[in-house]
């Protein structure tokens, strides 16, 4: 058990999050909708927050920037192999740059524990003007 947990705390075993959204092209203004579905880890583990961040990614110039973002404050903890979802949803801001030919956007979403690695996730969306 203390093997378990110690590799948890390096990331190994930990629970981990995944985005789902129902869909992945978007415009300026819309609601995006979806849920994070997190699946516990070799061990029960507590989660403090969900952060999930919308990035603006320039490929010329190998940058990103962070648009807008969400959190969710929590303490719940999450039993061995446990499925819990909890609800998305994000409004994509109306001020947000114009996709160009070299960039793109993501969304990246990290379960941060109350001990140990965060677990991270990354979804590439579209956004239309």
């Amino acid at each position: 058990m203390l093997l378990r947990k110690s590799m948890c705390l390096l990331g190994i075993g930990a629970a981990k999050i995944d985005l789902i959204l129902e869909k992945l092209t978007f415009k300026r203004g819309e609601l995006v909708v979806g849920s994070f579905e997190i699946i516990g880890g070799t061990i029960e583990q507590r989660i403090k927050r969900v952060e999930c961040d919308l990035l603006y990614i320039d490929h010329a110039k190998k940058t990103s920037r962070v648009v807008d973002s969400v959190t969710i404050l929590t303490v719940k903890d999450i039993r061995k192999e446990q499925k819990v979802t909890i609800p998305f949803s994000f409004r994509i801001p109306e001020t947000i740059p114009e996709p160009q030919k070299r960039t793109s956007y993501k969304f990246t979403t990290r379960l941060v524990f109350s001990e140990g690695a965060k677990s991270v996730d990354q979804d590439q969306i579209a956004i239309q003007m």
